[in-house]
């Protein structure tokens, strides 16, 4: 008959069967995205703008100039204070997993001709957790810079203290405070990039000591979580908590920078301290 309904076929298809990671679903907007899509905008979501944490390497590659970045402190490794369990395994699996010796890629490099000394924590090394060299490594790239007359940029990152190495961890909030207060003295500047996410005692010390504090769209920035805060007050979070634009609104940071617009912007604000273009170490 001419009207009469067509036949289908059903195939039934198993999960294991498709193709994996092609897909990514936002964790702002809930949409499935096409990998290949978000990076090719450096882990940037094309339907909402929330920014994905990304690789070191990626971060550097389109920060700085082509070639200019020289590392320091390269060679600095963890070691196990505490004898905790499995400590030493995890650090391993950790580098091959993040291609980075610790959780902060710190040294020198050009940001439009401008010199800067500049540090990237990843957080695929263990949540860009702050161990005692993590903390080294930063006292030391902000004592270069005062030394050198540079100024400081430095991309956060971090999940908080290294509990595998107790109060040599939490020391690291007083040693890196004290370098970046000596930085301060010389009238240096000294800029701070939120990135997702921001937390706990990275951000209790260094992470909001920047004479300019900058964040990226959707970025959660904060001490405790937001579950966290939620479970001790027995009270609701007001929405949007912790996030970029509210702490934004209530004054903690200074500007809301797209990733694909931060080269240009750190770029203007070292013209503006004139650090950059003085600089020669």
């Amino acid at each position: 008959m001419l009207f009469s309904r067509r036949k289908y076929t059903s195939i039934s298809v198993r999960k294991k069967d498709l193709p994996g990671g092609l897909w990514v679903k936002c964790q702002h907007c809930a949409e499935i995205v096409y990998k290949d899509e978000i990076d090719s905008l450096h882990g940037v979501c094309p339907n909402c703008d929330y920014h994905f944490p990304i690789r070191w390497s990626e971060r550097l590659e389109i920060t700085v100039d082509a070639g200019s970045f020289t590392e320091w402190d390269a060679d600095l490794a963890s070691a196990d204070p505490l004898g905790f369990t499995s400590y030493i395994a995890k650090l391993d699996e950790n580098r091959k997993k993040a291609d980075m010796q610790e959780a902060i890629i710190c040294g020198q490099a050009r940001i439009n001709a401008m010199n800067t000394a500049l540090g990237i924590m990843d957080f695929r090394f263990f949540g860009a957790s702050m161990g005692s060299v993590v903390g080294e490594k930063v006292t030391r790239l902000i004592e270069r810079a005062t030394e050198g007359k540079l100024p400081v940029i430095i991309f956060i990152a971090s999940g908080g203290a290294r509990m595998q190495e107790g109060m040599f961890s939490l020391m690291q909030m007083a040693k890196t405070s004290a370098a970046v207060a000596r930085h301060a003295e010389k009238k240096l500047p000294y800029i701070v990039v939120l990135t997702h996410p921001s937390t706990a005692g990275v951000m209790a010390s260094y992470g909001t000591l920047g004479d300019i504090i900058i964040a990226e769209p959707f970025a959660l920035i904060g001490f405790a979580g937001p579950r966290v805060i939620k479970e001790t007050i027995r009270q609701d979070v007001p929405k949007g908590f912790q996030r970029s634009e509210f702490v934004l609104h209530h004054g903690l940071i200074d500007m809301i920078v797209h990733r694909k617009d931060m080269k240009k912007k750190l770029a203007l604000l070292l013209e503006y301290t004139g650090e950059g273009k003085k600089a020669t170490a």
